[in-house]
């Protein structure tokens, strides 16, 4: 049978910091185990350091003598001037990974990280020895972030830790964008900064290490930021027809809308007209425009975040709208299209 083994890779430490991993096999009258009971993480430093932590990828397991980690079989050994040690008690596949002994010295943080790699009878994966699974574990994501809401401009970060073996590479992918431009990053953690509202909606995550299909988890983001009206259009409408003054606004959340004439604000069923709020869209209905609707409304979109407002026209044939009527700003526009096009019959 195979010896049981535990193998730990580590990166060239700084001359004051040394980390190591040792496993005393099981004594020879003793039953063979298909995985260490004990695993002491050894962390060498010297006087020069004044503050010192265990990290499992992003995950804090101990800093000085206070205990983060809420698994039990995560203990603390050694901490002294010279040693920083933890030990892990049954030891399985899952504790496979890196490991990070990190210390702060003359106020300057330095790390040196280790990498677990565990090993026992394929009995433990419970795959039989024709399966090329067996040798390995598929990934499993394990924490992930909650959906969350944030205002524009707000700094946000996700986390995905997964696990499996050999240890599976996490890609997060924002889903909401036009396919092919949505990879953001591979690593565990998402950090956006100063968020904008065309960054939210869905991410993903994906954790895969080539045993087994990706494990595959999502996120939502959702942004608030405050109403802005992107479509407000003067309208034009004869005495005893029916006019719709309309008002767009975009907002997270939805904004609601109010009407005005002057300072008097409008409701539905006074003075014959009728005000619909219909998602991001708000109409001003007359059924039957008289001479005193004529003027200028104002449109008022709001949130909690904010709010704006637009001015629009109610006019008449022959109305005068910034200074000129109607009929003249037609014949102004076949003026100006008539010149533009003599200017490039000319040029060219």
């Amino acid at each position: 049978m195979t010896q049981p083994l535990n193998t730990l890779f580590s990166l060239s430490p700084p001359p004051f910091l040394n980390v190591s991993l040792s496993y005393s096999p099981p004594l020879p009258q003793c039953p063979p185990s298909p995985l260490p009971t004990l695993l002491p993480h050894r962390c060498t430093i010297d006087d020069r350091v004044t503050r010192v932590a265990w990290l499992n990828r992003s995950t804090i397991l101990y800093a000085g003598n206070d205990k983060w980690s809420i698994d039990p079989r995560v203990i603390i050994l050694v901490n002294t001037p010279t040693q920083y040690s933890i030990m892990i008690q049954n030891v399985d596949v899952y504790d496979e990974g890196p490991y990070t002994c990190s210390v702060q010295t003359d106020n300057h943080p330095k790390t040196s990280r280790v990498h677990l790699i565990v090993q026992g009878r394929r009995s433990i994966m419970k795959e039989p020895k024709s399966n090329p699974e067996a040798m390995g574990v598929p990934p499993q994501i394990m924490n992930i972030s909650s959906d969350i809401t944030v205002n524009e401009g707000s700094s946000v970060t996700l986390l995905c830790l997964a696990i499996g073996r050999p240890e599976p590479t996490v890609t997060w992918r924002h889903l909401s964008v036009k396919e092919g431009q949505g990879f953001v990053s591979e690593d565990e953690y998402l950090e956006i900064s100063d968020i904008k509202r065309d960054q939210s909606g869905e991410y993903e995550c994906s954790a895969l290490n080539d045993v087994a299909a990706p494990d595959v988890r999502k996120v939502k983001i959702t942004v608030n930021y405050p109403p802005y009206i992107s479509k407000a259009k003067n309208t034009g409408v004869s005495v005893g027809q029916k006019g719709i003054l309309s008002c767009e606004a975009s907002a997270v959340p939805m904004a609601e809308f109010q009407w005005f004439k002057e300072d008097t604000r409008l409701a539905t069923g006074l003075g014959g007209v009728r005000i619909e709020n219909k998602g991001h869209i708000s109409t001003l209905t007359f059924f039957n425009v008289s001479e005193k609707d004529y003027g200028n409304y104002t449109c008022v979109a709001t949130n909690k975040l904010g709010n704006t407002n637009a001015s629009i026209t109610l006019y008449g044939p022959g109305a005068v709208i910034d200074g000129v009527n109607s009929a003249s700003r037609a014949l102004a526009c076949l003026w100006l299209s008539g010149t533009l096009f003599a200017h490039f019959l000319i040029k060219f």
